[in-house]
This record gives structure tokens, sequence and C-alpha cells, in this order.
């Protein structure tokens, strides 16, 4: 469908695929800008149902609530990248739908998004696809141990991935997965110093700008902590964000990209996954910057004007898991820690706690970082405890 760059005025209605805690902020920021939302989800009463002003209670592969929220809506997003691609682009049909479905289509798919970057001339670690019992040999010779591999699609933090030090890591369950033709995507392990994203966002005109890269530190391949800046010379800084630019205009963005990075021990940046929507190491800006990561969207979906990105201050995100609360003999007490200056609590509003499962974040904001990091090690620690 030919987009038009006259602004969707106030009232007009923004669909979002996937209830999850982003769809929920996504909403709260659509709401703030006086704009309604309709959240398509399978689960009733799911984070972003919560505060939307509409639900349609359905699987995401059924045309026929694909037809109902296009009907509904009059621009439509997605809040992550494991919705129905047959679905999203029988939406676009209709009405607009950012990011488009042929970048959901790359980003979806690990092989794909690879030999992309590969394409644009984006720095990335060396991979093979692997499609066969042969392609897997030609990796164990080409790549050789330690590698990565990766299902190509359906994965996320962590999931479907595994560290092959040796032949000796190589069980039953991959080799049958391979043989039944299942793909994978071999990588080599890059020994990097640290782990930085950048949200990139830009709108139909073609206007772009980024946010300020975040160092992002994980734990059990789930993000535990960004900081903001990250710790790294601004030589990195300004690259990072230059890669990130010329990612989005590459993939002829309009919504946010966020673009995960290694930066190596030889200081050099390699380009890991990308996300064609909000992301959690983006967290630090409902607090860190004048616009938010999710305002900044719903501004590019009704055709406004980009949103000032500068830092208005130092910031760090503790993510809140369900571990907090399984691991603890009782809930976890955030009372006091909403009545601290500069501490920011956000619940997304679920009600089963399960390990690894994102409950919550805190921003921590400081006028320098390592005020802000001090603070959020003693947050991390009493909330543990």
């Amino acid at each position: 469908m030919i987009s038009r760059s006259k602004k969707l005025p106030p009232g007009s209605v923004i669909g979002i695929i996937g209830g999850g805690q982003l769809g929920r902020m996504l909403s709260q920021a659509a709401k703030n800008l006086e704009y309604k939302t309709v959240i398509l989800d399978p689960i009733p009463l799911c984070p972003a149902g919560q505060v939307s002003d509409h639900q349609i209670v359905a699987n995401y592969n059924s045309i026929s609530a694909a037809k109902s929220l296009s009907n509904m809506c009059d621009v439509v997003t997605y809040e992550f990248e494991n919705v129905d691609l047959e679905c999203l682009m029988k939406i676009s049909e209709d009405i607009d739908v950012f990011p488009s479905p042929e970048i959901l289509r790359i980003s979806s798919n690990r092989i794909l998004e690879k030999q992309k970057l590969r394409n644009i001339g984006a720095p990335t670690v060396e991979f093979l696809p692997i499609n066969s019992i042969e392609d897997f040999n030609q990796a164990k010779r080409i790549i050789g141990f330690p590698m990565i591999i990766k299902t190509a699609s359906s994965g996320y933090d962590g999931k479907g991935q595994k560290l092959l030090k040796s032949e000796h890591d190589i069980d039953d369950y991959l080799i049958n997965s391979i043989n039944t033709k299942k793909s994978f995507i071999a990588e080599d392990f890059s020994d990097f110093n640290c782990e930085i994203s950048v949200i990139c966002a830009r709108n139909i005109e073609g206007d772009i700008i980024t946010f300020f890269p975040s160092e992002n530190i994980h734990e059990n391949h789930i993000l535990n902590i960004s900081i903001v800046p990250p710790r790294v010379s601004n030589k990195v800084i300004t690259s990072a964000r230059n890669l990130a630019i010329n990612v989005a205009e590459a993939l002829d963005l309009v919504g946010l990209l966020a673009v995960e990075m290694f930066l190596t021990k030889n200081n050099e940046l390699l380009i890991n996954e990308l996300a064609p929507r909000p992301h959690n190491s983006g967290h630090y800006t409902m607090n860190g910057c004048e616009t938010s990561q999710f305002t900044q969207l719903i501004k590019i979906l009704t055709k406004q004007p980009l949103g000032n990105t500068n830092l208005s201050c130092s910031s760090v995100m503790i993510n809140l898991l369900g571990d907090l609360w399984i691991n603890n003999s009782s809930k976890p007490d955030f009372d006091k820690l909403n009545k601290s200056k500069n501490i920011f609590v956000h619940l997304y509003g679920k009600d089963e706690p399960r390990i690894g499962r994102k409950m919550g974040h805190i921003n921590i904001t400081s006028e320098n970082i390592s005020d802000a990091f001090i603070k959020a090690m003693e947050i991390k620690s009493k909330l543990s405890n």
C-alpha cells in the first residue's frame, strides 16, 4: 500500500500485534499522545490488553483476526518478530504496516538477516547456513570450534542456540534436527569486550535519528543491565550510531530498529542481530531521554516529526525477572523504591512469575554514570536478599 505523509489526527487507532510488555508500554505512550490502540494477542487480558482500548483475542495466524484488525485501525505495527508473516502481508494490503513485512521477513530469520547484512557491507561474524549434515560438516571445517549454532527462526533470550566448544558438544538432538531439515545458522564464536546496541528511528519522510548506544550485560542469555552512556570511547559510540543508520537506510526502515553489536578485543564492531521494534535495551529512554523509544514509534506511526533523542541524564536499567518472586519468600516490595528520587519502577502487569520471565524493569538516573551504576548494584543486591 502507498503511504501518505499526512499526520494521523488524535483519536486515530493504532493496531499492535503482540500483547507483551512492549505492546503495553507502546499503548501507554499512544494514550499519552491521545491515540487509541487495538491489541491482537491470543491471551485474554495480556499485559498490553490491560491498558489498550480493545483487544482481539485470536492466534497470530488467524486471517479473520488480521482482517478485523485492519478494519478497526489506521496503521499497524508489531511488538516482536514471531508474528505470522502471511497475516501481516494481508493487513498491509489494506492499511500501512510499519516496519514493513519485508523487514520482518528478513529480521525473523537469522540466515536472511546475516545475508542481508553481508550484502550491504555491514560487518558480522563469520557464518554459514546449515540445511543439511553436509552444511554442518562444512561449517566445522571452515568456522571450526568454538562455534555458536542457532535455529534460523523463533529464537530469543538465548533460546534456540547452543555453544559448541568441541565435537563432544554435538548431541543427537541437533543431528536429528538437521536431518529433519530444520534450518540453523553456524556462527564463529566472538571473543568480545562488550555488547552494545543502538536504536535507530526513521520516519516516512526519510528523517533518521538514533538514541544513545547502551552497553548491555547479559546473564543466562537474558539482558540483565543496560548502561547509558556505555563505557566505551567516543569513537566507538559514533561508529555504532553510523552503522545503525546505514543498516536502517539500507532496509528502507519506517519505524524503530534495534541493532545489537559486539565490540571485539580489537575494538571493531560486529553486528549480531536486528530487531525492528522497541527493544529491552531502550527502556532507559523512558526516564533518560526527552522522547522515549515508545513515544518515538507512536510519532512515526502517526506521521509526526521525530522527537528529540538527546540524553537528559545518565541511566542504568535493571531487568526484573520472575526469579525475584520465585526465589524469595515474599513478593518484592517496590513501594519504597518508587518513592526514591531518580529511581523509576516499571511493572508489566504479569500475574505469573517464572524463572527468566521479564516482569518489569527499574531505571536509575543520575548526573554521572558511576553514581547510577553504584546505586543500581545496591538495588540489585537488596532485591536479591
